[in-house]
């Protein structure tokens, strides 16, 4: 199976699926993956409606190159066998499942999407955002081929910790440190949770840059005023390219001269900076 890291999810931008405006803006939006939401974005009344506009603009093939998920309710409540079935037969690039905290609930979601004949080509986004979910991260994210992504669910993290929202996140450090230890090592994708103020541009800012210095794959967004910076705080800078190049050209003329020792800039080159030069490179070409 493709490596899930390399496809560019910088942005990652949830749509309220009640709203018909909202999903034809999102085709305008240059973010490069959309959740249309079944869940926290659409009242009770609002949930039958919203799940056949969404389908709809799933299977529709208007949103060009962005990854278009659906955002199911979680699973035991009253809509999620209705969602899901709806959202095999839509056949989006996934289907992002709300409280995910066990490597079963992955089982279960993968039998019910092949039972309603969803395509191979969906996969599963498990959204993990307890406890419990952080402590078995690596089960959750090893369950499934199926299963490319582990989507952290933040602002239900801090609710179950009984934590607090403060700047640098201190209090869910070790969730977030779990969950990406949990999908590095079954070597799935990860993204970062939301941002709540969008009328503080210099937070949000600052935490997307935080989210990259962790190792997150791109970060989930409420607003599209927060795609542009996220994309480019996510996208490797034009000095982190140059030296890829650089380490990967030494490196590969020392072997060619049989040396054992290469550095770049007076720091030593071992082949793990190497195979991280090659990452970057790579994500850079799949940017354009």
């Amino acid at each position: 199976m493709p490596d899930a890291t390399l496809r560019p999810r910088r942005s990652v931008l949830y749509m309220p699926g009640a709203n018909e405006r909202a999903l034809e803006k999102a085709k305008s939006i240059p973010a490069e993956a959309l959740i249309l939401d079944l869940e926290d974005a659409v009242a009770p009344d609002a949930k039958a409606d919203a799940r056949k506009r969404v389908a709809a603009a799933a299977a529709s093939g208007e949103y060009g190159h962005r990854e278009v998920t659906i955002r199911v309710n979680a699973p035991g409540t009253p809509w999620y066998a209705d969602d899901l079935r709806a959202a095999a037969e839509a056949g989006p690039d996934a289907v992002v499942v709300p409280k995910v905290e066990s490597a079963d609930t992955v089982r279960e979601v993968e039998r019910a999407l092949e039972a309603a004949g969803a395509p191979d080509r969906t996969a599963v986004w498990a959204m993990v955002e307890t406890p419990r979910a952080m402590l078995d991260a690596r089960a959750v994210a090893a369950a499934s081929e199926r299963l490319t992504v582990l989507v952290m669910g933040t602002n239900d993290l801090a609710k179950e910790l009984h934590a607090e929202h403060v700047p640098g996140r201190a209090p869910l450090l070790t969730g977030l440190s779990l969950a990406l230890l949990g999908a590095r090592d079954a070597g799935k994708a990860i993204l970062d949770g939301v941002y709540n103020d969008v009328q503080n541009p210099e937070g949000f800012e600052a935490e997307c840059v935080q989210g990259r210095q962790f190792g997150f794959d791109g970060k989930t967004l409420i607003h599209p005023s927060q795609v542009e910076p996220c994309n480019r705080v996510f996208a490797p800078s034009a000095e982190q390219i140059d030296r890829s190049r650089r380490i990967i050209a030494a490196f590969e003329e020392a072997m060619r001269e049989g040396r054992g020792v290469v550095t770049v800039d007076g720091r030593l080159i071992e082949n793990m900076h190497v195979e991280e030069a090659r990452r970057v490179l790579a994500l850079s070409a799949a940017l354009g």
